[in-house]
């Protein structure tokens, strides 16, 4: 499949959704809770809306998994060999907290592998994409677009975590590096980070959903980078438990 062929029009749905996004980020919203007690607003559903609409148009053969969509039963899921993943607002809590730390995020699974990825942050004017075998780039808050690489490690690490989600697993991990520097980002900028250069290690001991990380994974891998569980094998997308394992996001010289 000429996943560059896509990847364009996937971008222009992403920045679609994320205006729209952003509209509602700016005006007087109301948070409700799911089952599971994890927030949403009616930013997240107008998100899913179009993006489920636009994939449909991008690509009417390929299924959509998405976080705010009907989920398909196993029995159907476990029968797709290429799919779309998508997250219309990662980072709710971001979002809620107006941290403008949220972001969009569409993924391309193949074979239990991200193979494309758009994650954009709608209130930062950041964008990023990523084609595996093809190279990472970002769009910039003034709209330039330039290739991006992860980086050399430095002497001291710089590690990226969330405020809402580090634990004492976590931090004793983080402090097992040695001398390190703790950069704080949201949702998935977190592998976005790693991906242009700017932070070095993303440690995740605790709970995600494929969604939350797929799209990311994708950009990071583009860039130079690699995701991979704790005993160092790769993380795996379209398991019947869409939770993720613990995992490590990085440049390829951590693994």
């Amino acid at each position: 499949m000429h996943y560059s062929s896509m990847l364009p029009e996937v971008i222009k749905l992403a920045d679609e959704a994320g205006t729209r996004v952003l509209h509602i980020y700016q005006s007087d919203f109301k948070v409700s809770y799911k089952e599971d007690e994890s927030p949403i607003t009616a930013a997240d559903v107008a998100s899913h809306e179009i993006i489920i609409k636009g994939l449909r148009t991008i690509s009417r053969d390929i299924p959509i998994l998405s976080e705010e969509g009907a989920q398909s039963p196993w029995e159907e899921r476990k029968h797709w060999r290429r799919f779309w993943l998508v997250d219309p607002i990662d980072g709710t809590k971001e979002f809620t907290q107006r941290t403008g730390e949220f972001t969009v995020n569409i993924a391309l699974i193949e074979d239990g592998e991200p193979v494309m990825g758009v994650v954009t942050a709608p209130a930062l004017k950041e964008a990023f994409w990523g084609i595996k075998g093809e190279g990472a780039h970002k769009r910039d808050r003034t709209g330039r677009v330039h290739r991006i690489y992860v980086a050399e490690p430095p002497a001291t690490k710089r590690v990226v975590a969330s405020k809402n989600h580090m634990n004492d697993e976590t931090r004793n991990f983080i402090r097992a590096l040695g001398p390190h520097k703790t950069i704080q980002a949201g949702s998935s900028l977190k592998f976005c980070r790693i991906a242009e250069g700017h932070a070095d290690l993303y440690p995740r001991i605790g709970p995600t959903s494929e969604w939350d990380t797929a799209a990311a994974h994708a950009v990071l891998v583009a860039a130079g980078g690699d995701v991979r569980k704790l005993d160092g094998e790769p993380l795996r997308y379209g398991k019947e438990d869409v939770l993720n394992p613990h995992f490590i996001a990085a440049g390829n010289w951590y693994f």
